[in-house]
């Protein structure tokens, strides 16, 4: 606890600082952190001795990320993922130590880290604060209030093969937790908003959970505990942050359906 403690206390500040700070430094961080990302991906598979392309998986987003930051236009990151895919197929078809299954994880691993990490920057780029904050609420906030839940109240298992200690009691506590926290988020700094907050409350607490198990499943497949050790008492940058991985699309889209709307 006090390992997990000191953590966010120096990690809480860096997220503030990157997040208003915004431009090439909210940018960096966001490649810097999927990179990260993948590579405890990949890495937590070749424990189940797969062999997904490590380095060409990274290759890939460095140079999707720099491309999109320097303007290229869909047709290039288009090219870009089609020459990818095309090479890392070839590859894998003359490379008989590879095979499909290894780039297939090499894919999941861009798309489910690296793209969906991506969206942040695509938030930032529409809104200026308000939006991006809504990713963490809804993570955190359903993270804390099913814990609390589920400790008080806790009695039926929800899913207990993948996450024996989650509950239905627990599961129910964060939705609740999180809408209201979401509704009183959105009236205090967006009122037009107010409405839309208490669907994207419940929308985002229950995918934000279902993010939570996806990456438990993956983790008991592969026999490991923590995708990584970089944040000491919290894991890896995936054990942090699996259900930021998919609060964050979510949040996008309703943000881009809220200001068409608006």
């Amino acid at each position: 606890m006090v390992k997990r403690t000191i953590s966010a206390l120096i990690a809480l500040p860096l997220l503030f600082f990157v997040m208003f700070k915004g431009g090439d430094i909210l940018y960096g961080s966001v490649l810097i952190v999927s990179l990260i990302g993948v590579w405890e991906y990949y890495h937590a598979f070749e424990q189940k001795e797969y062999k997904p392309l490590k380095k060409y998986g990274l290759l890939f987003i460095t140079l999707f990320f720099t491309f999109f930051r320097l303007g290229l236009s869909m047709e290039y990151l288009m090219f870009l993922c089609f020459s990818a895919v095309f090479i890392g197929m070839a590859i894998v078809t003359f490379y008989k130590k590879l095979n499909i299954v290894d780039f297939a994880i090499t894919v999941s691993g861009i798309v489910y880290v690296a793209f969906f990490f991506f969206y942040i920057v695509l938030i930032k780029k529409y809104d200026s604060n308000f939006f991006i904050w809504y990713v963490f609420i809804l993570a955190w906030i359903t993270d804390t209030s099913a814990y609390f839940a589920g400790v008080f109240f806790g009695k039926h298992k929800l899913i207990p093969e993948i996450s024996p200690k989650k509950t239905v009691e627990g599961a129910v506590g964060g939705i609740i937790g999180a809408t209201i926290v979401s509704v009183a988020y959105a009236y205090m700094f967006n009122p037009s908003f107010l409405y839309w907050s208490i669907l994207l409350g419940i929308v985002g607490s229950v995918l934000s959970q279902i993010g939570d198990l996806i990456a438990s499943g993956v983790k008991r497949y592969l026999g490991i505990k923590d995708y990584g050790n970089i944040m000491p008492g919290h894991g890896g940058v995936l054990d942090r942050f699996d259900s930021i991985l998919i609060t964050t699309p979510i949040v996008y889209y309703f943000m881009r359906i809220f200001l068409s709307c608006s």
